[in-house]
C-alpha cells in the first residue's frame, strides 16, 4: 500500500476548506430528491433493468443472460478530509460500497474527477487518484478511464461495475416479516467529521474514522449467497434512520432498532452531546422524522446521531433470524468486529422505531 501524503506544501489550502460540504453529507436531502425523482421515466418498457430508482436503492442492476447480471453505479463527493490520499481512498471505497451492497463482485472502475486546477498544487490531485487507485487495486480492480474537468470545489468519485447472478441480487426492498437487522460497521463518521474540521479530533479518533471509511464492504458478495439474506443496504449519507427506512419502506414493515445495541466509533457519543454533529442530519431528520417514532427514554443527542451521515459506511442486512450466526461470521471473518444485530422488521406501518 502506497504510503498516505501527511501533509500538502505551505501553500497548499487544507482541502475542506475549499468545500461547502464534506463527505456523504454533500448529499441532496432525500426529501428533496424524491421530489427531483417523482416524474422520472418508467422502467416498465426495460424487463431486464432489473433494478432502477424505484426504492431508492443502492445501484442499477440489468440482466445480461440467465447467470449474469450488471451492476452499475456512481458515487463522488467534496472532501470530508484534508490529507489528499485518504480523501481518494475514502471516496472509492464509498463507491464502491454499493456494488457489494447489492450482492455484487467489482470489476472495473472509472474515475470522476473535479478540481480547482489553479488553486490546489498537482501533487496533492495526484494524491487524491492515487489514493482511489490504491483502493481499487485492494479490491481486485482497475481504474479503466473516467473524465476530469476544472472545478471550483475539489470533488472525486468513481462509477464503479460489477457482476452479480440474476437470483443472488439483494435489493433494499426485500425484507421479510421477523428478519433481523445486522449492521457491518460502528455509526459516528459525520460527528467525527465534524469534530476534525472544529481540531477536535485527536490522531486516535482520526485513524478510527479512516480505519472505518477505507474498509471495503467485500462481504457483501459472500451475504448475498445465503438464502436467509433477503435484504441488502449500506448506510452512508441519509443516515442509520434514513437507510433504515428504505428498507421499512420497500417492503411495507416496521423496523424496530435497540438504541443500546448500535456500535459507534470512539468518543462520537460524547462529541454529539456537545453539540459535535453536521448540518446534515438535521435535513436529514427534516425529510423523514415524520416516519420515525423515538423513545422518550433516549439520550438527548440520540436524534443527531441516528441521523448523523455516514460516508462509506457498513453493510446494513436483514435476515432470517436462523441466519444470523452465518452472517456475522462472514462479517467477522472479514475483520467487521464490531458488526452487530441491531433490531428486527415486523409488521405494522412503514417506519421506524428506536428503543
Amino acid at each position: 500500500m502506497t504510503e498516505s501524503v501527511s501533509s500538502s506544501p505551505a501553500a497548499a489550502p487544507r482541502l475542506t476548506s475549499l468545500s461547502h460540504g464534506g463527505g456523504c453529507g454533500c448529499k441532496i436531502a432525500p426529501g428533496v430528491l424524491s421530489k427531483l425523482l417523482a416524474r422520472s421515466t418508467p422502467f416498465a418498457a426495460f424487463p431486464d433493468l432489473l433494478v432502477g430508482t424505484e426504492t431508492a436503492d443502492d445501484a442499477a442492476v440489468y440482466r445480461l443472460n440467465d447467470e449474469q447480471a450488471i451492476v452499475a453505479t456512481t458515487d463522488f463527493f467534496m472532501p470530508i478530509v484534508d490529507d489528499p490520499y485518504d480523501f481518494g481512498r475514502i471516496a472509492a471505497t464509498n463507491a464502491l460500497s454499493d456494488v457489494y451492497a447489492m450482492g455484487g463482485k467489482p470489476i472495473l472502475a472509472l474515475a470522476l474527477v473535479g478540481m480547482p486546477i489553479n488553486v490546489l498544487p498537482h501533487d496533492v490531485i495526484a494524491a487524491v487518484l492515487r489514493g482511489g487507485e490504491d483502493v481499487c487495486a485492494a479490491a481486485g480492480i482497475p481504474v479503466a478511464g473516467g473524465h476530469s474537468i476544472d472545478s471550483v470545489e475539489p470533488i472525486y468519485g468513481l462509477a464503479a461495475l460489477g457482476v452479480v447472478h440474476p437470483q443472488r441480487v439483494k435489493r433494499n426492498a426485500s425484507a421479510q416479516a421477523g428478519d433481523v437487522l445486522v449492521l457491518g460497521k460502528p455509526l459516528g463518521v459525520g460527528v467525527l467529521s465534524a469534530a476534525l474540521k472544529k481540531d477536535q479530533l485527536d490522531d486516535a479518533g482520526y485513524r478510527a474514522m479512516i480505519d472505518a471509511t477505507t474498509k471495503l464492504n467485500t462481504p457483501g458478495a459472500a451475504l448475498a449467497q445465503l438464502p436467509g439474506v433477503h435484504a441488502m443496504t449500506d448506510v452512508t449519507g441519509f443516515g442509520l434512520l434514513g437507510h433504515t427506512l428504505e428498507i421499512a419502506r420497500g417492503a411495507g414493515l416496521t423496523a424496530r432498532l435497540r438504541y443500546a445495541d448500535l456500535p459507534w466509533l470512539p468518543r462520537v457519543e460524547a462529541f454529539a452531546a456537545d453539540g459535535v454533529f453536521t448540518g446534515a442530519s438535521g435535513r436529514n431528520w427534516s425529510s423523514y422524522g415524520d416516519n420515525v417514532r423515538l423513545a422518550d427514554s433516549l439520550p438527548g443527542a440520540a436524534r443527531a446521531l441516528l441521523t448523523d451521515p455516514q460516508t462509506s459506511g457498513g453493510l446494513l442486512v436483514a435476515c432470517a433470524p436462523d441466519s444470523v450466526d452465518d452472517v456475522l461470521a462472514l462479517f467477522r471473518a472479514d475483520g467487521f468486529a464490531q458488526a452487530a444485530v441491531i433490531g428486527e422488521l415486523g409488521a405494522g406501518a412503514a417506519q421506524v422505531e428506536v428503543a
